[in-house]
């Protein structure tokens, strides 16, 4: 019971020293470069809680958030259901896998053109680029999941005359289940991602359009500011995801 209680005291001292020694280095950096490149913790944490103050801030939040929830929505039912149709044929697993990883290894920048053409500057292509990224790492983990499944499962399946949809949802998905929580952690990265360039580079609102802003008007306490909260947003996300799937990986 002690080296249960001392385990998480002695993981929260070091998360902090990890803290105040980030902080140490932000504010060495700070100094060295001056408040032309960069803003030092002080005036970053402050401009940030100005930010969380400000209405103006929080609606461009929400048309983020909006974007990046359809985005990780759409990229964890659209890449697990191209794995699953993928990997569950032999076949189409030794062809599709191959042609996944060539898409997955294309810039997506360069299909940016064509989203703006298709959607214009909307809600919808900021999603979709988002999709663009965060489906095909969900899919190709789906796949390799499938893959790496006991034959012993399937053939079972087969042998109790399941139909493919009785063998994705009862055999299928329990057994990926600790891959496809890995995949959501990456695919939600990957289409915060995706969201944040495309407000970058073609929106009217969002968190991407006001650092965009920032960056034109060379306002580097905003700019610091906004990436902050991004980052701190993404991190307590991210480790929310990374503690759940080492909790799903530990009971299968």
């Amino acid at each position: 019971m002690s080296l249960q209680l001392r385990l998480p005291a002695s993981r929260a001292f070091d998360y902090l020293l990890l803290v105040l020694a980030s902080l140490a280095l932000w504010a060495g950096l700070a100094w060295i470069a001056g408040p032309d490149a960069l803003s030092g913790p002080g005036e970053t944490l402050a401009r940030a809680a100005d930010y969380l103050g400000s209405a103006a801030f929080w609606k461009h939040a929400r048309a983020t958030g909006t974007a990046f929830g359809w985005a990780c929505l759409l990229s964890l039912a659209g890449g697990a259901a191209i794995g699953v149709l993928i990997g569950m044929s032999r076949l189409a697993a030794e062809v599709g896998e191959p042609i996944l990883g060539t898409l997955y290894s294309i810039p997506k920048i360069t299909l940016y053109p064509i989203i703006l053409l298709v959607f214009g500057l909307s809600l919808s292509a900021k999603v979709a680029f988002g999709v663009l990224h965060g489906i095909f790492p969900v899919a190709l983990l789906t796949i390799g999941a499938i893959r790496n499944t006991k034959q012993v499962y399937l053939k079972t399946a087969r042998v109790m005359r399941l139909t493919p949809v009785q063998t994705a949802s009862t055999v299928l998905l329990p057994a990926i289940l600790p891959e496809l929580v890995t995949g959501l952690r990456i695919g939600f990265s990957s289409a915060l991602l995706g969201t944040l360039i495309a407000e970058l580079f073609a929106s009217e609102e969002g968190l991407g359009f006001m650092l965009i802003r920032a960056m034109e008007a060379h306002k580097v306490v905003d700019i610091m500011a906004l990436a902050f909260l991004l980052f701190a947003a993404a991190a307590a996300i991210g480790g929310l995801l990374l503690a759940i799937e080492g909790r799903v990986h530990r009971a299968s």
